[in-house]
């Protein structure tokens, strides 16, 4: 027979850095599950990726026992690390505090195809480039 599903929380967390601290602990906690197995799955599974904030989806089942699923890390978080800039524009429209090529665009598509609803890796470029004009970045 298949477990219940409780609950799905959805955590963005540094690579290879979960601990118990906010925001892992209270998350998982108030749903009774093993913050310590969750923190060690999670650092090994991101182990190659430090530096990198990567989201993961927690699915909490009744017996409170859990699997989890990693994604991409963030577009924006990418984007942030082609254009060595540490933080977007808070005027897009007016201010623009960096520049990224199509060929960095076309890299990152591709790493976030598969979790973007995008059909193909163009449909994923306009995506990525869309998010880079609204942090204040220029596409050249």
């Amino acid at each position: 027979m298949a477990k219940k599903v409780v609950t799905a929380v959805k955590l963005q967390i540094p690579a290879g850095q979960a601990n118990p601290s906010p925001p892992v602990g209270p998350a998982l906690g108030q749903h009774g599950v093993n913050i310590m197995e969750f923190c060690k799955a999670f650092n090994a599974r991101t182990q190659g990726q430090e530096g990198m904030i990567i989201p993961a989806l927690i699915t909490i089942y009744s017996d409170r026992s859990f699997t989890f699923v990693t994604k991409t890390p963030p577009a924006s978080i990418l984007l942030k690390k082609a254009a060595k800039i540490v933080k977007g524009s808070g005027e897009p429209n007016r201010n623009k505090v960096g520049k990224v090529t199509r060929d960095q665009v076309r890299e990152i598509a591709q790493i976030k195809l598969k979790d973007l609803n995008a059909v193909d890796i163009d449909a994923a470029i306009r995506t990525v480039e869309g998010t880079a004009r609204s942090m204040g970045l220029e596409v050249e």
